[in-house]
């Protein structure tokens, strides 16, 4: 009986640290490239300078498959420096905290928290926590969480997310390599009926149009008719729904940060694009999918300060038609964080006995070499 005990205990200590996880390869690695536009230096959303991305991973026992992913725009405090954001909502079936104030106030003052459905409300009081213990003499926090439903392979109802989760994800946030696939908020998530996850990736605009980056980190949880660069993937493996009912379902969070110095309005329109970039990898936004997309500029220029001595907002910020190239940026970085993130994801088992496989590279990579689409050594 101690041995049995003594075993369940190093498991449990093993899983639930995100350390122990080991990243399988990117798309790119495969000699697949999504787009005509430069990645940034590692093709994450922390190739925008100060962004930090930090996880903490819960895979206990046979059931709990969950976790926190955490975003922080910029090394400051974020309270004090706001920066402008926008939320687009593609479609609506979800539990995001924090919309109204965005929409009408344009920033945000909170590290932006992903997690699962049940836990929007913990996550929220987490980042309250935490903006208190920031900052005196403050009585309002807007905090930011988005969700998507990992209950197939997680103990949801055991709302097996607490404060000290999401704080240990803000606390552990960091630059440079994101963690992908089986980790975080992208634990127990499931995609095109594969395996899902967290994904990332980064586009640079050419410098004749200002060298800005853009870069997206997606939580992906839904369906469709899976397409890879423009191949029917779904068709060529007749793996796709018969029917339109829960195997379309699901939901995405996408964030999407620039360094380009944009205002809410024009963020709320390079937010649009992510939707595109989803559709590009056959998702199709159903009926019951939570699909939304926050977008912010970490411009330094532009932050948001807490408290302004001048009534007059004095800011540099891009004109309307400079946009397009930022929009072709985000859809491409939108499209190849999603398709990373399964090429990342690993087989799961969870509640239940409940399954959930990879998707199957090596039968893809055929189909691909069939269709020309994998770009030689």
């Amino acid at each position: 009986m101690r041995r049995i005990t003594l075993k369940i205990l190093l498991v449990v200590c093993v899983l639930i640290s995100i350390d122990s996880y080991s990243q399988h390869n990117r798309i790119r690695d495969y000699g697949i490239e999504i787009g005509v536009l430069k990645t940034g230096k590692i093709n994450a959303i922390t190739d925008i300078e100060g962004v930090r991305v930090g996880h903490t991973t819960l895979i206990i026992g046979d059931s709990i498959r969950t976790g926190v992913t955490a975003i922080l725009p910029h090394s400051g405090n974020i309270f004090q420096l706001k920066v402008p954001a926008a939320i687009y909502i593609g479609n609506g079936f979800g539990k995001l905290a924090g919309y109204s104030q965005v929409k009408e106030l344009g920033n945000i003052e909170t590290p932006i928290i992903l997690t699962n459905t049940l836990s929007v409300p913990v996550a929220s009081d987490a980042l309250i926590t935490y903006t208190l213990n920031s900052n005196k003499n403050v009585h309002s926090v807007n905090s930011i969480v988005g969700e998507t439903n990992d209950g197939w392979l997680n103990d949801i109802r055991g709302r097996h997310i607490k404060q000290e989760h999401v704080l240990n994800a803000i606390k552990n946030a960091k630059g440079g390599f994101v963690e992908e696939g089986n980790v975080g908020a992208g634990t127990g998530t499931i995609c095109f009926q594969y395996k899902g996850g967290i994904g990332t990736s980064s586009r640079v605009v050419p410098k004749s149009f200002g060298g800005y980056t853009v870069g997206v980190l997606v939580q992906t949880n839904f369906g469709g008719v899976f397409e890879l660069n423009g191949v029917p993937i779904a068709k060529e493996l007749n793996n796709y729904p018969s029917g339109f009912k829960d195997d379309v379902d699901g939901s995405c969070m996408m964030v999407v940060i620039t360094d380009a110095p944009l205002d809410s309005r024009n963020l709320e329109r390079l937010a649009k694009r992510a939707i595109m970039g989803l559709a590009k990898t056959g998702g199709i936004a159903s009926n019951g999918s939570g699909d939304y997309v926050i977008a912010l500029s970490t411009a330094k220029d532009n932050f948001v300060p807490y408290s302004e001595d001048s009534m007059l907002n004095e800011k540099k910020e891009l004109m309307n038609y400079a946009m397009s190239p930022l929009f072709l940026a985000t859809i491409e970085a939108t499209e190849e964080a999603v398709l990373n993130s399964l090429f990342a994801a690993e087989t799961m088992i969870g509640r239940d006995g409940n399954e959930i496989k990879s998707i199957p590279i090596d039968k893809i990579i055929e189909i691909m070499k069939k269709y020309n689409k994998i770009i030689p050594d």
